[in-house]
Formats: C-alpha cells, structure tokens, sequence
C-alpha cells in the first residue's frame, strides 16, 4: 500500500438483507451480484457488537471526532424496532463517549410507524426515505411484489418525519429521464425535506442506462436546477451544492478518496454497495468483523484503489477540464469487462455538461472561494487562507495611492524592493488590519505613513534600511511591530536586526497568548479607531494581565465548546484592540470592513462573553471578506429591514452580515445553555428563531443575486435543524414577548412598519 492508512468515517451496516417491494432499479437485487441470497436476514446480535467495538477500536485509533453509521438493507425496518433500538442503543453506548456520532437510518419507508419514531428519537437516529418523485414517477419503479403502489404509505411515511424535523435526513431520488423532472422535483421541494439527494440509477458500460438523447441526464438535471435556483436554493439538493461548492459527503463526486465500508448481515466487510453492479463478488473484500480490524480492510487493494485520486483516473478523465468536481463519477459507473474500472464514468458526457452549465449560470467567481461551509457559518482554515489572499491583493492595490499623495519615492522604491527578495516579510505586515485601514479612511491626510510600513518590512525582513516615516502624537508606529516614542526632529528612521536604532523608548507590540495560539493587543496603532466606538488608550501592565487571563479562559472555551469554529479563528484572526467600556455597563464589540483579522472588542467581566464576542465579530470579518469578492445582493436596493438585533432598520448588506453573525450567536447559546440553562435556554430560543427569520427575509427580498441565493439557502441549512431542537416551553414564550416587544419597540422609534 502507497501512502498512508485512509481511516473510515462511513460505516453502512446491513440489519436486514431483504426488502418489502420489489423494486426493478434496486442494485441489490436486480444486478449482477446477488451474494444476498445466502446471507442472514437479519444482522445478529453478536455481529453488531463485534462491528461497534471494532469501530470504536479504529475510531480510538485514529482519533477520529466524528463517524457516520447508516443503517441499511435491504429494508432495516423489516428489523423491527425492538432489534434496532439495541443496535442503536449498542452502537451509541461504543462511540458516544469516543466521538461525535452521526447516526442514521436509509428506508422505502412504508413500515415506518409511531413505533420506530419512538426509538429513533430515544437513540437520536436520523432517517432518509427514498422517494422517486410524484406519484407517477415514483411508481414507475417502486412497488410491492404484487404491483401495488408505495406512494401513499410513504408519503404517510415522510409527513411523520416533517413533525419532527430532528430525526429527518432527507430524501434520495433515483433519476428516470422518462419521468417529468419538473413534477418530480415539486413533490420532493413541497415535502420540505432538509436535503434532497438525486442519484443517477446504476449502470456500467456492459449494462448502460436508458439514454434517449446523448446527454439525457444531464439535461433533466439542468431543469431541476433552475428550478431549484428560482427557490432560492431550498431545499439543499447535494448533487449541485457539491458542484458549486466543492464535493462534500458523496463518493459520486471529486477526488476525494473512499472512506465508506459496509458491513453486511453475516459481518462480511464490503466495499460501496454501488459495486454490485459491475459483476458478481465486485464489493466483496473477504474479510469479516469476527476476525480482521479496520485497518486491515483499509489496506485492502479494492478499497486502496479508491483512494488514489487524479492518479486513480484513466487518461481521457486525467485530461478533462471538469475533473476536479467530478473525480471521475461514481467508481462503480467506471466498469467495462477487459479494462475494469479504467475507463471514464458511463455518465461522463452528463457530469461534464452539467457541471459546466452550473458553473457557468451561478458564475464562476464562486470558486475563488469554497462557499460550502463558509456559507453556513463556518470555515476552515484553508477557507480563510483563500479570504486572506483576497484581502492582501485589496490591500497592496490601495497602498500604492499613498506614493501619488505625497508619501516618500525612498519609502515606495524601499518597499518594492523588499517585496521582490522579501515578499512574505511584506506581506507580513500588509495583511496587518490596519494598513487597508489607514489606506481607506486616512491615506489623504497620512501619506508619508508609506515609510512606517517600509521599515516595518525591513525590519520583518532582517535589512538594515532607513526611510521618512510619520509621526504621530509623538511616536512612530511600526505596524505588527511596536511604537518607538521619539522627539520632535525626527523624520527618518533606522532599524537593525529587527529593530529600530533611531533613539527613544521603544515599546514592542503586545500579545494574547492561550497555548500555541496567539494574537496582537493592539492599542497603539494609530489608525485602529475605525469602529464608530472609541479604542482604549495604551493599556497599563495590569490591564494587559487582565486581557490575558481572559483570553487564555475564553480560548479553552471555544476549543472545548466551539471547536468548528476554532480552525477558522487560529488561520483568521490576528488582532484584538481593547475598546473604552461602555457608559452602561454593557458588553461591546465591532468588526470594520476595512480591517481583515481584527475585531475590537471592551473587555467583558465574564470569559465566556469574551468567547461569544470574539466569533460573533469574526463572523463580520469573515462576511465581510466574502463581499469582498462576491456580489450577493444587489446594491441598488435601498429599502431597510427589521434586524432583531438592531434598534434601527437596517439595509440589506446590514441584515446580511447580522443574520450570519447570528448564526454564531445562536450556536453559542445552542451549547452553553446546558451549562447556564436558566439564561440559555430563552437566549437560544430567541436567536434561533430571530435569525432564521432573518434568513428568510433575505432569500424572499427578491435582491439576492444567484451566488447570495445559494450563500443563503447554507446559512439556512445550519440554521433550520436548530428550530427542532427540544427547549422548555416556558423558555420558548419568554424568547417570543421579548421578540415581540423588540419588534413593537423598533417600529414606534422608526415611525413605520417594516
């Protein structure tokens, strides 16, 4: 084996091996491999012991934080539920004190009763049902043995599910292109599923699809797509969310390699369950729970083969322009008997129209970001490097307007010159906050502050070098470096080894610091008031004291508590600049357009506020970031909005950023309010509903742009399961007369209703 071990993270046990319909598309039984006929029934009890240790022995081993387990079939329902509540109920007891358990269940959904609810929600199962569409399309395939049709009982089926929304997972639609693709995308959006999967019915080379015309396919999919665009990307549909934004949880797209294994009824490892359709035995692995661990399987050569990626592809996909996002299709859709799976996807003209026509209609400015989690609320730390180098290009573009207003020719010609033999010394201090600040809102007044960057570099740079700088209030800044207090003839300034050698009392820049993470306590530079709320003056040591301790509390917090957010954070933010508290007492905070990576902020007397106010204005930051590169929404709109958060109305772009700096908010209280459940409770309440409001006064405003329609149906895919989330009644009513009454408060003050 080439490379490093691939653990799992998508495990498929199969609890029962046979199915109530009889459905003439299904992989399982109507394809090649037919290696049900000698298994169980049934998963035995012993089976699914042995396969939740051996999970939770792989999951110790590669210190995994999160799992997804699918309960399969055949039909698991035809388990019972008394079965699957203790294959839950011992899967759960493995993994839960282990890691992040995403637990869910794929039925036809024709058995599901008031029974298995009750199980599923005891043991937090999510349940996807599959639904071929309307009534019509859906029973063109799926039906009894006798020819009855399943429509009405598994609609009965999904309505359960819609009541309660935290045990639904969505619906899976396997395409037909005979099938009206405007009436089967209706029946599956009105059932409000929280995500829709459409699934290109199995095939290979030896056994090709149906294809009436050469790219059937993708030209049924291309009509639901702009459908689905018109409804402003509701519900979510996987197959194009992972176009635009990048393959996310789906073998059928990108180059990401195999993390999935099933285990079958008898405890037989086997590769996707999608291989049953190439020839007899394809899936099989020989290897079983009883005797082999998961690394074992993860060495095996099917399961190896993949993972390779780019390298893993034929030459025809190597060299296609779309590969990327494709990854070559579904593997299994590769196969042709002499070449194996060496070949492109049978669906390769599909994938490359139709991922060509997405990108094209939602513009491809949409992939010099990854808006995928970024749009939910979140990010990781590769997403933020892409806003950073944004942000970097913004700022090296302003700064060259100082040199025409009258900064120093010795500073410009001194800073172009690091840039060419020391760029990331430049860049070090271009990408501090407040240089596209000072280029913004002060170069007119400040040009010769040019020089004060250029020596900063060279100083970064380790050059010995001089250049004018500016004095203000007496000192010379070195931005990302300190403050050099100095007399009132100096104009130039000189610095060695890294730092400066002109005379006077030199004060480097202090830091916060909470493990190897730290960031800047910036309050001296002075083009740092920049948030319409008045900055601290320079900070005495015992104030700096009080800002660590904070900080090291408020950071253990967010690791532990709020660790999605903290990858973000870490690569993001590089500045704090303490504010003057407020008159009132209240806790205070801002995020500027014009300062990437810094948000100001008073000090809080609890850290746990300090938490909660450092990712609600990096939530700003990052927004801010992202309407840097992106139009969401048209500008011209001039109208004002109710904002919950806000006593006066707000513009569009103000309803924007606030409803996604929300989403953290919300989260925060999601989480905290099982340590403070007499405040969390009303305050999660109250945020979850006011922002999810929000969202929707957004995607209905009609100024979204395509790219801002999809950026906000993702903030809405974070935020509507949280609207299912069991609070207290009293707790919830609470949350609605202070809603109510802020929202009558507003309208008096603005003499209208919004």
């Amino acid at each position: 084996m080439d490379g490093p071990l691939v653990p799992f993270r998508q495990f498929v046990l199969k609890v029962h091996s046979r199915c109530d319909l009889a459905c003439d598309h299904c992989y399982v039984y109507e394809h090649a491999d037919q290696s049900w006929r000698t298994r169980p029934k049934a998963m035995p009890h012993e089976i699914v012991v042995r396969t939740a240790r051996r999970i939770a022995d792989h999951v110790q081993a590669h210190a995994l934080s999160r799992v997804t387990i699918v309960l399969h079939g055949g039909e698991p329902l035809l388990a019972g539920p008394e079965r699957l509540g203790r294959t839950a109920a011992e899967l759960r007891a493995a993994l839960d004190p282990l890691c992040e358990l995403d637990l869910r269940l794929h039925t036809n959904g024709v058995l599901l009763d008031d029974r298995f609810m009750d199980v599923f929600a005891e043991h937090r199962v999510k349940v996807g049902v599959s639904l071929d569409g309307d009534r019509a399309a859906n029973d063109r395939h799926r039906l009894f043995a006798d020819g009855r049709s399943s429509f009405d009982r598994v609609i009965r089926a999904i309505e359960r599910l819609r009541r309660r929304r935290d045990l639904f997972a969505g619906l899976l639609c396997t395409i037909d292109v005979r099938n009206d693709p405007a009436a089967v995308y209706r029946t599956l959006a009105e059932l409000d599923p929280p995500q829709i999967d459409f699934l290109l019915p199995h095939a290979t080379w030896d056994t090709p699809p149906l294809r009436p015309t050469p790219t059937a396919y993708a030209d049924w999919l291309i009509e639901v797509f702009e459908l689905w665009l018109a409804d402003g990307c509701r519900p979510p549909v996987r197959m194009f969310r992972s176009i635009i934004d990048g393959p996310s949880g789906t073998e059928s797209l990108g180059l990401q390699p195999a993390d999935l294994v099933v285990v079958e009824t008898d405890g037989a490892y086997e590769q996707a369950d999608s291989l049953k359709t190439a020839y007899p035995g394809a899936p099989a692995t020989g290897l079983d729970v009883m005797r082999h661990d998961l690394d074992t399987v993860a060495r095996h050569t099917g399961i190896v083969a993949r993972q390779r990626g780019l390298d893993g592809l034929c030459e025809t996909c190597r060299a296609c322009p779309v590969v990327k996002t494709c990854g070559g299709g579904l593997y299994a859709h590769r196969f042709r008997s002499g070449t194996g799976f060496a070949n492109p996807s049978v669906y390769s003209p599909d994938l490359l129209k139709l991922i060509t026509y997405i990108r094209e209609r939602v513009d491809m400015r949409t992939h010099t970001i990854p808006l995928h989690d970024l749009a939910r609320g979140f990010g990781d730390a590769d997403d933020i490097a892409r806003l950073a180098e944004a942000q970097e290009s913004i700022s090296r573009g302003l700064i060259g307007r100082a040199a025409d207003l009258g900064g120093s020719a010795e500073a410009w010609d001194l800073l172009v010159t690091l840039d060419q033999r020391h760029r990331d010394a430049v860049r070090r201090v271009l990408t501090h906050p407040y240089i596209r600040a000072w280029a913004v809102n002060a170069v007119d007044a400040h040009p010769r502050y040019l020089g004060n960057i250029a020596v900063a570099a060279a100083a970064h740079a380790g050059v010995e070098a001089e250049a004018p700088v500016e004095v203000i209030d007496g000192a010379v800044h070195l931005p990302t470096l300190g403050t050099l207090r100095v007399g009132p003839d100096i104009d130039r300034l000189r610095v060695r080894g890294g730092e400066p050698v002109t005379e006077g009392e030199w004060r480097p820049l202090r830091r916060l610091t909470a493990g190897d993470f730290s960031v800047v306590l910036e309050d001296a530079d002075p083009f740092r008031d920049c948030y319409g709320l008045p900055p601290a003056p320079s900070l005495p040591d015992d104030e700096v004291a009080r800002w660590q301790r904070a900080f090291d509390d408020a950071w253990k917090l967010i690791e532990s508590d709020f660790s999605r957010y903290a990858p973000a954070l870490r690569a993001g933010l590089s500045v704090v600049m303490p504010l003057e508290p407020a008159a009132s007492g209240k806790d205070i905070s801002a995020a500027a357009r014009h300062a990437f990576g810094a948000v100001a902020i008073a000090l809080p007397a609890d850290p746990a506020v300090l938490a909660l106010l450092l990712l609600h204005e990096f939530q700003h930051v990052k927004m801010g970031a992202v309407l840097d590169i992106l139009d969401l929404y048209d500008e011209s709109d001039e109208r004002l909005f109710y904002a919950p958060w806000r006593n006066d109305l707000r513009p569009l772009e103000g309803l924007l950023q606030g409803a996604y700096a929300h989403i953290a908010v919300t989260d925060f209280w999601r989480v905290r309010r099982y340590v403070d459940p007499e405040r969390g409770d009303v305050q999660f309440a109250r945020w979850r509903s006011d922002t999810a409001a929000a969202v929707e006064t957004l995607a209905e405003s009609g100024s979204m742009t395509q790219i801002g329609k999809i950026f906000v149906a993702g903030m809405r895919e974070t935020i509507t399961p949280w609207l299912a989330e069991p609070v207290p009644p009293e707790a919830v009513a609470i949350a609605a007369r202070q809603a109510r009454e802020h929202r009558a408060a507003v309208e008096r003050g603005n003499g209208t209703r919004p």
